[in-house]
């Protein structure tokens, strides 16, 4: 990247030499100009006028076929190098915007399950708190994937101590208690939420439930709540998840 700043600064200052070059000719006109009055006023001594000009105007020629042999090979180049860039840009893109097929995935989680951590998640699947939390994300994974509304009971205004998910609460739905969180927090986004109490009775939508060894409940991803019929919260598109 750093070459690329680099002859573009290049090819800018020969650019702008180039595009000054009839103010520079203009200038070096008059001066001939006024070369043809000293040398009309020394012909009588003998001196050659059209050889004077000659001498002037062979420099400028000179200067001129260097500038722009100067500023062909450097645009060339960087059309090389901006080519090179978009085509690298591109290519990359697609690859990370290629799906993984399903035989790719299930061969990462096979790998993914052989690690430390896969190993430690696996056995927490099979505890009876890992059952637990599992059952309680499949009551609820059939309203989560039509984003339909679920009724549910504030049991606590703060998460579980150590908890690192961003602002939430504890709600219960149909019997079953779930940590609904919202993700970091930004000025005044939750200023209502801030409002709930323990007991009250909302309605909530979400697109995604998740659970983790660390976390006791199923992790419910907060995209709408209502109280008493009104509108409390409702999560902007495209803004993060829990």
């Amino acid at each position: 990247m750093h070459n690329v700043k680099v002859l573009f600064t290049k090819f800018t200052l020969l650019f702008t030499i180039l595009v000054s070059w009839p103010e520079i000719n203009e200038g070096i006109f008059v001066a001939l100009n006024l070369s043809d009055m000293k040398n009309k006023r020394n012909a009588l001594n003998g001196s050659n006028p059209s050889r004077d000009r000659s001498a002037l105007t062979k420099p400028v020629k000179n200067i001129k076929k260097i500038v722009y042999a100067m500023i062909l090979p450097l645009m060339v180049i960087s059309g090389l190098v901006f080519a090179k860039r978009d085509i690298k840009n591109d290519t990359s893109a697609r690859v990370a915007q290629k799906p993984l097929s399903a035989a790719a995935r299930k061969a990462e989680l096979k790998k993914w399950e052989a690690t430390p951590e896969g190993i430690k998640f696996k056995k927490w699947e099979a505890s009876p708190e890992g059952k637990k939390v599992l059952a309680g994300a499949a009551k609820i994974r059939k309203q989560v994937s039509a984003s339909s509304n679920m009724e549910a009971v504030v049991t606590a205004i703060s998460l579980p101590p150590g908890s690192r998910l961003g602002f939430g609460v504890m709600a219960r739905i149909n019997g079953e208690d779930y940590i609904l969180s919202f993700g970091p927090e930004k000025p005044d986004e939750f200023r209502q939420l801030h409002n709930l109490k323990v007991n009250d009775k909302i309605i909530i939508r979400s697109h995604f439930v998740s659970y983790a060894p660390k976390y006791s409940y199923p992790i419910i991803s907060g995209d709408y709540v209502e109280r008493d019929g009104k509108i409390i919260y409702k999560r902007t598109p495209g803004t993060g998840g829990c």
